[in-house]
């Protein structure tokens, strides 16, 4: 599996300022920290239903959007990840999706199915460790 994201993955991801400390991660870490980000924004968006926090519900899951689009989509290689990337992308839309669904309905299990999705690719990447 090959994704170009050293330059685009540092850039997504200062872009929707999830934590310090981009600039030192490598291209694997900096992946991780999006999908942190990405579970962070479906947790607080989930919390907000809870609270009946409409303003804050919107917010963060506009932010889930963006992590999702703006930096895992992106990130994206599709000339050499292939159909894999081809896959994820489509997931990655997906998500985008059910994210909107969530918003629009207030849907907690909705939520919770993106951040499940998130959380079994996460896995994933994760046990290829570093050597991408």
């Amino acid at each position: 599996m090959s994704f170009g994201f050293a330059p685009r993955a540092a850039s997504a991801y200062a872009k929707v300022s999830l934590e310090t400390g981009v600039s030192d991660a490598d291209p694997h870490r900096l992946i991780l920290m999006l999908f942190d980000g990405a579970l962070f924004s479906i947790a607080t968006a989930s919390a907000a239903i809870e609270r009946n926090d409409i303003p804050g519900k919107g917010q963060a899951i506009s932010k889930a959007i963006e992590i999702i689009n703006d930096g895992l989509k992106i990130s994206l290689d599709y000339e050499a990840g292939g159909e894999l990337a081809e896959r994820l992308g489509a997931l990655y839309d997906y998500m985008t999706s059910r994210l909107l669904y969530a918003n629009i309905h207030s849907s907690r299990p909705t939520l919770d199915e993106v951040g499940g999705l998130l959380r079994e690719i996460k896995g994933a990447w994760e046990s290829i460790g570093s050597e991408v």
